[in-house]
């Protein structure tokens, strides 16, 4: 088998029912709850007209400027599921458009992600489907290949493995791996929890913020 042009086989995903519980979940609250050391790249950013992504994870490795695997990927996605393709970050060529993006809104697939460049913004803004990009170009794609399905993927440093949860908002787009969803669903839910008593506290003008004057006592500043 050729290196680096393989379909592989999704082992697992995360269920349904988890998905829909993170569906309520901030990205920021996910985020935290993970230490802050996950996250998709500031460069990948919402294009669409809005609304939460949550999905699992179809992983797409492709040579920048091609899409043949992104196609084969459509051939094979699941309801429910969110291409997540990593095409380099390259901009030069778009890997996905209108057409692609309407089958994959046509099948149920959950949300596109693209390290890489899309066209048809037009259509992207006007549509719910979430779709997340580095960059946006007029130039179309390549369909040579190689590339890979299903494989481990790498978007500016976090890792996303087939079968990963995908959540995504207004903020961005954050993985959480298989096996760690409901250790960070309750850190994260707690998390938003606590959040919403703060806002209250502060609407009702009764926030404690001595926090604030404590850290910079014991952080030894002067003037204070």
């Amino acid at each position: 088998m050729p290196i680096g042009f393989r379909i592989h086989s999704r082992r697992r995903k995360v269920e349904q029912a988890t998905v829909g519980k993170f569906k309520t979940i901030a990205v920021a609250n996910i985020s935290d709850s993970m230490n802050r050391m996950a996250h998709g790249g500031p460069r990948l950013r919402p294009l669409h007209a809005g609304g939460v992504l949550a999905g699992v994870a179809f992983t797409v490795k492709q040579r920048p400027g091609d899409n043949l695997m992104v196609h084969a990927a459509l051939n094979r996605a699941s309801a429910g599921d969110v291409i997540v393709v990593d095409a380099g970050g390259d901009l030069t060529n778009a890997i996905i458009g209108e057409l692609m993006l309407t089958h994959a809104q046509q099948i149920g697939v959950a949300g596109v992600i693209i390290n890489g460049a899309v066209r048809d913004s037009g259509w992207i803004k006007a549509n719910s489907l979430p779709v997340y990009a580095a960059g946006v170009t007029h130039r179309g794609p390549y369909k040579n290949g190689p590339g890979e399905l299903n494989a481990t993927i790498a978007i500016d440093g976090m890792i996303i493995e087939p079968g990963d949860l995908i959540v995504g908002d207004a903020d961005g787009f954050v993985c959480v791996p298989f096996d760690q969803t409901e250790e960070v669903y309750v850190a994260a839910n707690k998390k938003q929890q606590d959040e919403s008593k703060t806002m209250a506290a502060i609407k009702a003008g009764t926030v404690d913020r001595s926090w604030v004057e404590r850290a910079l006592k014991e952080g030894g500043c002067e003037g204070i």
